[in-house]
């Protein structure tokens, strides 16, 4: 099939949805200038540079009580800060409890009965027991056409790993499984690796 998404595509759910597979989650924590703590997770998540090390998530929903976007970013543009908590497919419960739109100013941390970790370098909480977390300073947040997109530049300023998920000094997925978002309501969890050499390496 062929279509303009201008047009619409006539399937019973957006195709669009699943287009680009699969796509790594950002659990992204924030606090507010008032000190409450909002854990959302973002599916349109990805690093976007080595040196300096950034990463990126948008926000494409607003929120009645938020002023044209979300709690994450609405936090943000308070504070300039952000933790990326990385989800394992043990949390994976967990993850899909704090994706549900509560009222500003509820702790999704709360909701979810997750414990809290203090971040180093910013004045945010991160999830206790996430195989990683990234701390990131805002780099900008960019308004894109349509109605509530927004994407958020962080760059990471420290990055905590649980040890057990290390092997000979690298990051072994095999040992947290990542969850991925496929489109719609379905999900992906990696298990299976394998190493392809560059024709350059």
């Amino acid at each position: 099939m062929f279509y303009r998404p201008k047009d619409g595509h006539g399937l019973p759910h957006n195709p669009f949805n699943a287009l680009v597979t699969p796509r790594p989650i950002g659990w992204i924590s924030t606090r507010g200038a008032d000190g409450s703590e909002n854990l959302a997770p973002y599916s349109f998540f990805n690093a976007v540079s080595y040196v300096p090390p950034q990463v990126m998530f948008a926000s494409t929903y607003a929120k009645p009580d938020r002023d044209g976007t979300k709690d994450s970013v609405a936090l943000i543009r308070e504070t300039g800060v952000f933790c990326v908590n990385v989800v394992g497919f043990d949390m994976l419960d967990a993850m899909n409890v704090t994706s549900a739109h509560y009222p500003a100013g509820v702790d999704e941390f709360e909701k979810a009965g997750l414990p809290k970790l203090p971040c180093t370098e910013i004045a945010c909480s991160r999830v206790d027991g996430a195989p990683i977390h990234m701390e990131c300073r805002m780099v900008k947040i960019v308004d894109l056409p349509g109605e509530a997109n927004q994407v958020v530049f962080g760059e990471v300023v420290g990055v905590h790993i649980r040890d057990e998920i290390l092997t000979d000094g690298m990051i072994d997925i095999t040992k947290y499984h990542p969850l991925s978002r496929m489109g719609y309501r379905d999900y992906t969890v990696v298990k299976e690796v394998f190493t392809l050499a560059r024709p350059d390496d």
